[in-house]
Parts: C-alpha cells; sequence; structure tokens
C-alpha cells in the first residue's frame, strides 16, 4: 500500500493523530505521525522555528514517496515542502488546512476569511514569539464533537505554537503545482470557517474535495472515517 506521513496543526503534534495511525495501518498503510520542529518531543527554540524548517522536516521523515496529509497550518510546510523537492511527495492531503498561495503568508489567509473565531482563543506569549489556546475555548474550538476525554488529553500535550512560520510569505512554483492535491472540509470547523474552505479550493477539481461533518478535529472527532477517506484517496497516489 502506501507510505502515508501524517503532519499536525498548530500547538499539536504526532500526538494528535493516536487513532489514525492505527486505524490506516489496518489498512495496510505503512503510517508515520511527526513532530514538527518546537512540538512534541522535538524542542526547539521558538526564535529559530522557521516555515522552512518545517519544510525540511517533512522531507527528512519520507523514507521513499509519501503521500502527505497536513491539518490546519501544516497546509503551509507541506506546501513549502513540495516546492522543495516534489520526487518525495504522492499526494498533498489538506486536512481542513490552509491551501497556500504563492506569495501569501498564512497570517493573511487567516485574516482573508470572513469570520476570526480563533482570535478569542489564542493568545501570545510574554515574547510575543508564540501563541498558546486559552484553556477556556479549547472545546468549542477544536473539540467540541470529540469523545468524552480529549478534552484533557489535549490540554496535557498541546504546546506553544512559533508565529514566524505562519507570518513568513510562501513561495510557490511549478515544482508545487506538479505535486498532485486534495482537500478535506470540516463541514462544522470552528477554527477555520467552512466557507472559507470551500473558497480556497474554488476551482479544484469536484473529485478533489471531500467532507467531513466534524470539527477542526477530525483525527479525534471521527478517525475511522478519517482513515477510511485517506485511504480511498491513496488509490489517486499509486
Amino acid at each position: 500500500m502506501s507510505e502515508i506521513l501524517l503532519v499536525h496543526g498548530s500547538c499539536h503534534g504526532a500526538w494528535c493523530w493516536r487513532d489514525v495511525v492505527p486505524a490506516l495501518e489496518r489498512l495496510g498503510h505503512d503510517v508515520r505521525a511527526i513532530d514538527l520542529p518546537g512540538h512534541g518531543t522535538t524542542p526547539w527554540p521558538l526564535a529559530d522555528i522557521t516555515l522552512d524548517l518545517y519544510a525540511q522536516a517533512i522531507l527528512d521523515a519520507i523514507e521513499t514517496r509519501a503521500v502527505v496529509v497536513g491539518h490546519s497550518m501544516a497546509g503551509f510546510p507541506i506546501s513549502a515542502a513540495a516546492e522543495i523537492d516534489p520526487t518525495k511527495i504522492a499526494r498533498l492531503v489538506y486536512l481542513c488546512a490552509y491551501a497556500p498561495r504563492d506569495g501569501a503568508s498564512l497570517v493573511d489567509m487567516r485574516m482573508e476569511a470572513p469570520r476570526q473565531p480563533l482570535l478569542e482563543a489564542i493568545e501570545k506569549t510574554p515574547d510575543g514569539l508564540g501563541f498558546t489556546f486559552r484553556e477556556t475555548h479549547l472545546a468549542k474550538a477544536l473539540y467540541h464533537d470529540c469523545p468524552e476525554g480529549t478534552v484533557d488529553y489535549a490540554r496535557q500535550n498541546l504546546c506553544v505554537q512559533a508565529i514566524k512560520p505562519q507570518a513568513t510569505p510562501i513561495r510557490l512554483g511549478k515544482a508545487y503545482q506538479s505535486v498532485p492535491k486534495t482537500y478535506i472540509r470540516c463541514d462544522d470547523d470552528q477554527a477555520i470557517p467552512p466557507e472559507y474552505q470551500r473558497t480556497m479550493t474554488g476551482g479544484w477539481p469536484a473529485e478533489d474535495v471531500h467532507a467531513l461533518p466534524t470539527s477542526h478535529s477530525p483525527f479525534f472527532a471521527m478517525p475511522g472515517e478519517l482513515a477510511q477517506l485517506i485511504d480511498q484517496i491513496t488509490q489517486d497516489a499509486a
């Protein structure tokens, strides 16, 4: 089957794929979830974390040629990785993620959305280099449809998110354009508005856009269904 690399979003880590990894393995895939620099088990000074550092970490984690799934903010680094070395990526899968355009930063695109539901849910660190999620807003913003215990599990694992990678304009060209892409929209997303997810995929072929009826955390809300959908998508990348 396929090699699949799972890449987390802001403040998260490989831990968020806890239920999806075994589900994909049962379907016969070679699956790996990584911690980007500064997340999970990969400590890194906030001031030194860049978009290019994220992208290189993704490429370094690929053993052969992988379907790369990026959640939320990871849409930017998986795209940057494809621009650096498209030969290592069979397909990019954007899971309720930012699908970037050349010259824009993630911050630019976040502000383009018709609503800003995350503004009340996050706060900057005192040094201004990162941000965290307010514990009082976790359930509403990220996990409102997830099983009991999810918020407690996340609270134990969430980390500071470096701002620099998200404020850096991305440069995308022919290398990125050569890689096949699929988008999975989450229609009950309270972090990235579903209507903006539709805007980002305007003009994409219908067969490359899918939807799940979940929050911003389908890996907890519907891990089995998410794994089945990723499995289906990998058939197009074979």
